[in-house]
């Protein structure tokens, strides 16, 4: 039935292959689920059973209050509709906040999913709200931190990889495109899933915006909100209305429990880590080096995105790295300044060409963001200009072995990392 299963997502509880199908299923070949009996043991002491049998008589009781046209039954029904919490839930699977992180990656990906899905009624309209929320808090936490790491566009859409207090998460964000809601997919599974995932993603963004200093629920800088009011005009009639979009904007800094000091940091002494050598410390320092020098990759940079080029994902990834972003006022609210700027040094556009060229910047097609991140370093421009046939986008996820082929692409590439010139 539907309870025991919806019991066993939220638990983590997953199903089992006997060894002997035919001997467990008393001889039948007919298709059926395995638990193990020890987990099902395990569900009778939740708590949160007793919630769900009391939304089973809810639903029954609302079905025949709707079937005799009882409204005042149906409206006193609904304000005492039975709810219930799954935080010990997340505490007793994950007893510590990097196993959390751990796990982080379907929670993100299911969160995305959600998150674009259109309001039909296949899914709750809050449901889809809160996912969009969740998503937008931890991408906005991704650039303040500058924890980006791997991007990659791929067919699926976007795998986006952050290393967060040392644990690689990677999660996979669909791209932005109208799409109808396929019949072989059980939406009542996946609602499950998202209702753990969306708790879950609720406890960690609220950890991580706390160890950055960072106010939660997320609130942009006085200094930065003012910026925006100013190029906004009155074209929005509440802040209320705004708030989720000028934070999805991803353009606004956050504002910080306590404001940051501006005195001169004082450089600490390094020390060796027990059992290391004087090599690996050098390895290690030069590693971080390169780590620092990559979080600072667009910095000094500044980015103008025509309305063809998809705005969120560049301006996700330019902000990751220190950039700065802008685009049409008409076309998303959040815009800084305009196509006009004379400091811009970089026009994304997505266009065979261009007819009035700006002289001083760079026109370019959107790969070159996301290749130079891949890469460590801004790539030569002359590859990634309008019209011109694009170099292949390679997956930083492929870690080639000794023996094992390498494309004369990422020979190239590997070269300029060495600083060597690969037409040599």
């Amino acid at each position: 039935s539907i309870i025991p299963r919806r019991l066993c997502i939220l638990k983590g509880i997953y199903p089992h292959e006997p060894k002997h199908k035919k001997k467990v299923n008393k001889g039948s070949t007919a298709p059926r689920t395995f638990y193990l009996l020890k987990d099902i043991k395990f569900l009778l002491h939740e708590p949160i059973v007793g919630k769900f049998r009391e939304y089973k008589v809810f639903v029954r009781k609302l079905r025949k209050a709707f079937g005799k046209s009882e409204w005042s039954t149906v409206d006193r029904l609904k304000d005492n509709k039975p709810t219930y919490k799954l935080d010990h839930i997340v505490k007793e699977r994950y007893p510590t906040f990097v196993d959390a992180l751990r796990d982080l990656d379907d929670a993100l990906s299911m969160c995305c999913l959600f998150s674009t899905f259109p309001r039909t009624g296949k899914c709750h309209v809050q449901t889809i709200q809160l996912c969009r929320r969740l998503a937008v808090e931890f991408l906005n936490y991704v650039i303040a931190s500058r924890s980006l790491r791997k991007v990659f566009l791929s067919i699926k859409g976007i795998y986006y990889q952050a290393e967060v207090l040392g644990q690689p998460i990677t999660w996979i964000t669909p791209y932005a495109f109208a799409h109808d809601h396929p019949t072989d997919v059980d939406y009542r599974v996946m609602a499950t899933f998202t209702e753990f995932y969306t708790t879950l993603l609720g406890f960690v963004n609220f950890r991580l915006y706390h160890s950055l200093n960072l106010v939660y629920p997320p609130k942009i800088d006085g200094h930065a909100d003012a910026e925006l009011k100013l190029t906004e005009g009155k074209e929005y009639a509440m802040d209320s209305e705004s708030y989720l979009e000028k934070l999805s904007a991803l353009s606004a800094s956050l504002a910080r429990v306590m404001a940051p000091t501006h005195e001169d940091e004082v450089e600490m002494d390094e020390f060796p880590v027990e059992g290391e050598t004087a090599e690996q410390m050098d390895t290690r320092k030069k590693e971080q080096e390169a780590l620092e020098k990559h979080k600072k990759l667009f910095e000094g940079l500044r980015f103008f995105l025509n309305r063809e080029v998809p705005r969120e994902p560049l301006a996700f990834v330019i902000r990751c790295f220190g950039g700065q972003v802008s685009w049409d006022k008409s076309l998303c609210i959040g815009a800084t300044y305009d196509a006009s700027d004379p400091s811009i040094t970089h026009h994304i556009v997505d266009r065979p060409r261009v007819e009035q060229q700006v002289v001083g910047r760079y026109y370019l097609q959107p790969q070159w963001v996301f290749d130079s991140v891949n890469a460590k370093l801004c790539l030569p421009v002359a590859e990634y200009f309008p019209g011109v046939l694009l170099p292949p986008h390679l997956s930083p996820f492929v870690t080639e072995q000794e023996g094992d082929y390498v494309p004369p692409e990422k020979l190239k590439l590997l070269a300029m990392q060495r600083g060597e010139n690969p037409g040599d």
